[in-house]
């Protein structure tokens, strides 16, 4: 209902005098009472002295107007208060499920492995991928995906963000200096790309996929990924072209040690990240 302080007590009046005729012809004594209440209620709406109107509603749905909002009201008095169970049954709820906590399933999923049947990239032999939900610190979520193959040995793992495009792009330089900037972890999307000016590299998109690792485990798969290349170190290759690589790998090694050098990572995604 929405009424005024006035049309409640009212409507409690009326509720009162409803049966009072047939009251007083079977109970006088209680109609008396009543119709000695019923006169106290009209008293109240002309308001001879202050009174305490008192509003307790489980469902928290109840209001009375604050005439001067958005200043404080001295007479009014809001208090919000835990249901109890026999509240939360009366209203249709469950009491026992209340105070029990309310299970995230993203939580359920950050603690938890899942793992579903595919088949070996290699030997297409029956392997299991598992996959976790992973909270880098100061980043975002990320999902990281691994498959290991009993029948061949083959292991692959890859990384795919968890969470949407960022608005803007990332472009992320290091300038390595000392051994310790090898241990920094790398998140490198699948849209991330990877330079080194010092060596006149450059490594696309899409290459190497996603991967979280080290910036030492994200060099080593680089040199992998050169050194696995059968159009640049196979039997086809020129020896001019095999020894030019072979002096990039030397290169790429000594940035590992002593070599000085930038290390630029560029994600339009804005999903890539250097610790």
């Amino acid at each position: 209902v929405l009424t005024t302080i006035e049309g409640i007590i009212d409507r409690a009046v009326a509720g009162l005098e409803q049966d009072q005729p047939i009251r007083r012809a079977t109970d006088k004594e209680v109609a008396s009472k009543i119709d000695e209440f019923i006169g106290k209620l009209k008293q109240l709406k002309e308001v001879h002295s202050s009174f305490t109107f008192i509003i307790d509603d489980p469902s928290g749905n109840s209001f009375v107007e604050n005439p001067h909002a958005p200043q404080k009201d001295d007479a009014l008095v809001v208090t919000r208060y835990r249901r109890t169970p026999q509240q939360a049954a009366m209203l249709g709820l469950e009491g026992e499920e209340l105070d029990e906590k309310v299970a995230d399933p993203a939580e359920d999923l950050r603690n938890e492995v899942l793992q579903f049947n595919t088949n070996c990239p290699e030997c297409n032999a029956p392997a299991n991928t598992n996959m976790k939900l992973v909270q880098i610190p100061h980043f975002k979520e990320v999902i990281i995906m691994a498959t290991n193959c009993d029948s061949c040995g083959h292991r692959t793992n890859e990384v795919k963000s968890g969470g949407a495009i960022e608005p803007q792009g990332t472009r992320i330089t290091l300038r390595i200096t000392d051994p310790s900037d090898m241990t920094r972890d790398i998140l490198k999307s699948e849209t991330c790309s990877v330079e080194i000016p010092e060596l006149e590299f450059e490594l696309g998109m899409g290459a190497l996929g996603g991967k979280f690792t080290t910036l030492e485990g994200l060099l080593k798969d680089i040199r992998e990924l050169v050194e696995r290349n059968p159009f640049t170190l196979g039997d086809s290759s020129t020896p001019s072209k095999t020894e030019k690589l072979q002096e990039f790998i030397g290169k790429l090694c000594e940035v590992k040690v002593k070599r000085k050098a930038h290390f630029i990572m560029d994600d339009p995604a804005g999903n890539s990240y250097l610790q």
